[in-house]
């Protein structure tokens, strides 16, 4: 279910977008590397899900995501980190984010321009335009990385500055 739109002048290049994005997903991954490893997978408040799990969401939207983006078949099955198949330990957590950044480095060059305002049916569920798609993870990665400030906090830790994204 894609159709496209008339492309406007843009305000950044899809080249800015991808350093913006990975710039908040510089800024997450410190905040995973800042959890000492038995509270990443096991501390929460106030019946929030633990941190380890809102990161696995953010690579199990955006990894089949980026395919999605690029070849307008979006998967409907976001099970491949659920019932304890997820990564056990920080560094693996790690790992698999930093696959996921070279993912995206990797195919982000290859979307289109004029494929960012194309309407399209993300995972079959979300329909609008591919930007907005992306705003939409982009703001989901901000929203669960301020539950990671607060678990940090409550733990006696000072989380990374929120504006350094390098």
């Amino acid at each position: 279910m894609t159709q496209e739109l008339i492309s406007t002048p843009s305000v950044i290049t899809p080249a800015e977008l991808l350093t913006h994005w990975q710039g908040h997903r510089t800024l997450t991954r410190k905040v995973i590397e800042a959890f000492p490893e038995k509270d990443l997978f096991s501390f929460s408040v106030g019946g929030m899900r633990p941190f380890a799990e809102l990161a696995l969401e953010m690579i199990s939207m955006n990894d089949p995501g980026i395919d999605g983006i690029l070849t307008g078949k979006w998967s409907t099955d976001f099970s491949t980190y659920e019932n304890g198949r997820g990564p056990k330990t920080k560094a693996d957590l790690l790992a698999l984010w930093d696959q996921l950044t070279e993912k995206l480095n990797r195919l982000w060059p290859q979307i289109p321009v004029a494929r960012f305002h194309e309407i399209d049916l993300a995972f079959g569920q979300w329909e609008g335009p591919i930007y907005f798609i992306l705003f939409y993870w982009i703001d989901n990665e901000i929203h669960h990385r301020a539950q990671g400030y607060v678990y940090l906090r409550a733990l006696g830790i000072e989380p990374p500055a929120f504006w350094d994204r390098q």
